[in-house]
């Protein structure tokens, strides 16, 4: 079972408690399974690490997952190619496997890796699916895993250290989710009332609620940052384009005196201002990739840039732009051509 405590314990009392707990078994999660009436899904998964080799390549310590099939659901894991084990996979305890996005790249690289063949512990797994790159977490990567039917896992490492997923149907209800779990799991363990529980509960949403915090206490130091980078860069740009419009004075009393509107003077060195800071965005994106990419290879942690934030980089850079040239493109509109002609010879 796996534990999860408010706050620090005493080394003492961390070892007391981890003597009384019992490994769960299949049993347990049957009886769970059929007892936890709140539960819209109640999933079993065990933990196990292998060193994968075949053809000459080698992977170190790889994460091996012995799942459930219903646990793409309950960790609403994405499949990026094929699919995630079966109920009847799960029941026969059948030789496939699913691959994190690591695995995969190492012994399928450029390749469809769907139906070829893994070694695990020499046995040969059937590849039936590659899940999404989930990146890495301060250099724990989430992708150097295999997930492999719970039956089949048990078979191959031993039948303890099981571990119980369920979920519940919404967030409202779900601390009664857990405690109907517990109780169903008390019951089992022949538990009397005031006996401590010989099983731990992991409550993900807390896990997640301090991840939250976390990542929160950094926004709250890069955003102010970050907004005072994008004034001061929208300032440098407004500065340019003043500059760049008494640089071309005459220019622009030259297609005032041809025919030229305000409306189109203004257009013009919005867009220049505009295509100025979208470049500078694509400069930024260009040293952003080189970063991570040296990162990754020095502090072997995985980092990514994602199309969603590649669009926003360049749609922010691009509004700053246009934003920052409002006032030098204005100034350029009420230009007297006559004046601008004759300041410029």
């Amino acid at each position: 079972a796996r534990m999860a405590f408010h706050g620090r314990l005493p080394d003492e009392e961390f070892e007391r408690v981890n003597r009384r707990n019992k490994r769960l078994n299949w049993d347990d999660y049957e009886w769970v399974r059929d007892h936890c009436r709140s539960c819209t899904e109640v999933g079993a998964g065990v933990q196990g690490q292998a060193d994968l080799r075949q053809e000459g390549i080698e992977f170190p310590s790889a994460l091996i997952f012995g799942v459930s099939a219903n646990m793409v659901d309950i960790e609403d894991k994405t499949i990026a190619e094929g699919r995630f084990v079966s109920a009847d996979e799960v029941q026969r305890s059948a030789l496939v496997c699913v691959l994190g996005a690591d695995i995969k790249e190492k012994f399928f690289p450029n390749a469809d890796a769907i139906g070829k063949i893994l070694k695990v512990r020499g046995l040969p797994m059937r590849v039936v699916g590659v899940e999404e790159k989930r990146g890495s977490f301060f250099g724990d990567s989430f992708d150097r895993h295999v997930y492999i039917p719970v039956t089949t896992h048990l078979q191959m490492f031993g039948r303890n250290g099981l571990q119980i997923h369920g979920k519940g149907s919404n967030r409202e209800e779900f601390q009664a989710t857990i405690e109907d779990a517990r109780v169903a799991l008390r019951n089992k363990h022949r538990l009397k009332g005031n006996e401590e529980d010989d099983f731990g509960i992991v409550n993900v949403e807390e896990l997640n609620n301090q991840i939250d915090q976390f990542t929160g206490s950094i926004a709250t130091v890069v955003v102010p940052i970050t907004l005072i980078t994008l004034v001061v860069g929208g300032i440098v740009v407004m500065n340019i384009m003043l500059v760049s419009v008494t640089e071309r004075t005459f220019e622009v009393g030259l297609r005032k005196a041809v025919g030229a509107t305000k409306k189109q003077i203004l257009l013009q060195f919005l867009i220049e201002s505009g295509i100025l800071c979208a470049l500078g965005g694509i400069l930024g994106l260009l040293l952003a990739w080189g970063a991570t990419q040296l990162i990754t290879r020095l502090a072997s942690i995985t980092m990514t840039i994602t199309i969603t934030y590649i669009l926003l980089a360049l749609i922010v850079s691009t509004v700053i732009g246009m934003v920052a040239g409002i006032y030098p493109a204005f100034k350029a509109a009420r230009l007297d051509p006559i004046l601008a002609l004759t300041q410029a010879t």
